[in-house]
């Protein structure tokens, strides 16, 4: 994983369904090489693989299944994820949680398939949890700003600093990124100032009028501070 890194999750928003992911993947894709910059596009399970063979920028799923490739009817496994081009996976976000011992056999099995694992938690002391598994990164986003335009960074920065406190402690090896709220450049800078090395955010690029200059937009702040 290379930081710092700006995540848009697709989420499954009719903006960026079907044909559309591959447009705001490329958007990202362009902001990505025009700032010099890493930006991961998280587009829903549907399009993946679609996104994956469109873009040359890193490619995650939003989550899976913990059940292992086979017989299981309506379930994505890591192997799928990985067989369809995908680079890395999104594990724990407050709108698909899952029990620590199913998130610990995740973040385990990713990571000997070569996956890059992002943990997400509400809270400084559920990141700290979430860093003894062992994963890439963890996002620790406040589920009560999720989508509210009102940013981490901003409302909540104890938060923040607060996990970037216990984790590079405990978990030096262990990146923070945060999420939840992030609507503009000034949002993201915020964050990166709080000792973060990236953001998870999702409508403020999706729904965007025009998405590649609001990418552009968010991720400017990475460039600065590299």
């Amino acid at each position: 994983m290379r930081l710092p890194i700006l995540i848009i999750n697709f989420k499954a928003y009719g903006e960026a369904a079907g044909k559309r992911a591959v447009e705001l993947a490329k958007a990202a894709e362009r902001a990505a090489r025009e700032l010099g910059v890493n930006i991961v596009v998280a587009p829903n399970h549907l399009e993946l693989g679609l996104v994956s063979q469109s873009v040359d920028i890193p490619v995650y799923a939003q989550g899976a299944d913990v059940e292992a490739g086979g017989a299981h009817t309506a379930h994505v496994s890591l192997e799928n994820i990985k067989e369809a081009g995908g680079s890395g996976v999104i594990l724990n976000h407050s709108e698909a949680p899952l029990k620590l011992n199913d998130l610990a056999r995740l973040v385990a099995k990713a990571k000997s398939l070569g996956l890059d694992v992002v943990v997400c938690a509400p809270d400084p002391r559920t990141s700290l949890a979430a860093a003894a598994l062992g994963p890439h990164a963890v996002a620790v986003e406040p589920p009560e700003l999720i989508g509210t335009g009102r940013a981490v960074s901003r409302y909540k920065p104890e938060a923040i600093v607060e996990t970037v406190g216990l984790v590079s402690r405990h978990f030096p090896e262990v990146s923070v990124i945060t999420g939840a709220g992030i609507e503009s450049g000034d949002d993201v800078a915020a964050a990166l100032r709080l000792g973060t090395r990236g953001v998870l955010l999702a409508s403020a690029a999706v729904k965007a009028k025009d998405p590649y200059a609001k990418i552009v937009e968010l991720a400017k702040p990475l460039s600065e501070l590299r």
